[in-house]
């Protein structure tokens, strides 16, 4: 374990990027969304320890947008649809009185990026999908800390990231990861004999696969115990989330994929363990609220204090572990697999899933079809070239395709289903 490359995310290392005294300044991307609306909470109620200076969102919520900038105070706000920009404007004209200055508009697909590199302490990357990839590159280039909650940027850019990150410069904002980050900082990397990712089982938790042939889209959003966007709540269901967390921590932590185990544990308390080589596990929990991650990812090596709801001592309680069926949960193996092919194989995964939610969502697939489809375009993308050669055309190359073909598998499974 002591030959091995040095983690990307390290409890003992601190990276400082050079700033000046005071709260720390923060650029949020997505803000808009669960983990952008619940960092804001987080600032606004700690305005000596964080300080926002811009925020970005796609820009199907400007109302929304407009008064986080205003209570905020923002100098910039990012939108990736050009079309929304009038409103955004309007918006932001209703929430600043006059002779007040509203904040500057970047629009565009790239408006995310410019935003990550510009001047801040800290970049949390709340985007959810590869799309997330550039503003992750863009944040590390620039040499600022980069809280990333944004795991699929980790996943499809591995080597890339990787290459760019500095020692201690990312700090995982998911709450797994948050736990294994957390409880890392008690021993040394080589007294690590297994990490331990926590899963909830979602809402089809003790199901067989034969009883997933008929849920809906309604049941797979109902998820026990996180309250999360459609698209994560959705990946959930399926396990692929955790399976997405199963590379994330390999590259994180840089442990072989047969020392990360997951296990289900639906109370959602226990978030993820750290198995140590003289036998002892340590485990982090806290009530299910992605506010203490977030406060890890922003505060770090600092705690903010009060960040998150605490457990009542007082009140007895069961936490119970179950083994993963990998039978009617295929994804999280399949997910080790692609990330054992490195390469290009994780964003053709991630892709294809992401397609392939969506087809669920619209009713072009059944909740089956997303892992069938997903396993079959993995497959046919054979064996990923590999190696320091890995360049962001690759993985926007090989997105592009996995998305094409999971498209055209999609269509076809629709039209089967029509013809019977």
């Amino acid at each position: 374990m002591t030959d091995a490359p040095a983690p990307l995310a390290d409890p003992h290392l601190v990276y400082d990027p050079v700033v000046g005294d005071g709260p720390k300044d923060v650029v949020i991307l997505g803000s808009t969304g669960s983990i952008g609306t619940q960092a804001i909470d987080l600032v606004l109620r700690n305005p000596d320890r964080f300080r926002v200076t811009g925020l970005s969102a796609n820009g199907g919520r400007v109302a929304l947008l407009a008064e986080q900038a205003r209570l905020l105070r923002v100098r910039t706000v990012a939108v990736a649809r050009e079309d929304v920009v009038p409103a955004l404007r309007e918006a932001l004209s209703a929430q600043y009185g006059t002779g007040e200055r509203p904040p500057e508009i970047l629009a565009g697909p790239d408006a995310a990026t410019e935003l990550a590199a510009s001047d801040c302490h800290t970049v949390l990357n709340g985007i959810t999908g590869s799309i997330g990839l550039a503003p992750t590159l863009a944040a590390l280039k620039a040499g600022r800390t980069l809280a990333l909650a944004n795991k699929e940027s980790l996943i499809v850019g591995g080597p890339l990231v990787k290459a760019l990150a500095a020692p201690g410069q990312i700090i995982p904002v998911d709450s797994e990861h948050a736990a294994l980050f957390q409880a890392l900082a008690a021993g040394t990397r080589a007294d690590v004999a297994k990490l331990v990712v926590t899963a909830s089982g979602g809402p089809f938790r003790g199901r067989t696969r034969e009883q997933l042939a008929g849920v809906t889209v309604e049941d797979a959003l109902a998820h026990p115990t996180w309250a999360m966007g459609p698209v994560i709540t959705i990946n959930s269901a399926t396990l692929v989330n955790k399976g997405l967390e199963v590379i994330e921590a390999h590259l994180l932590y840089d442990i072989p994929f047969d020392r990360i185990e997951v296990v289900v544990h639906p109370q959602s308390y226990v978030h993820s363990m750290v198995e140590f080589t003289d036998g002892s596990t340590l485990a982090q929990a806290t009530p299910p609220d992605m506010r203490g991650p977030i406060a890890i990812g922003l505060g770090w090596p600092e705690r903010v204090p009060d960040a998150a709801p605490v457990f009542d001592w007082s009140k007895a309680s069961t936490w119970e572990f179950f083994p993963l069926d990998n039978e009617a949960f295929p994804s999280v193996n399949l997910a080790r697999h692609v990330g054992e092919l490195a390469g290009t194989a994780p964003a053709v995964f991630n892709a294809a899933n992401e397609e392939c939610v969506e087809a669920f969502r619209s009713g072009a697939l059944p909740y089956l079809g997303i892992m069938e489809t997903v396993t079959r375009v993995v497959e046919e993308h054979g064996t990923p070239a590999t190696g320091t050669s890995l360049t962001v055309s690759d993985v926007l190359e090989a997105e592009t395709w996995a998305r094409t073909r999971a498209r055209e598998l999609t269509v076809r499974t629709a039209s089967a289903e029509a013809r019977a």
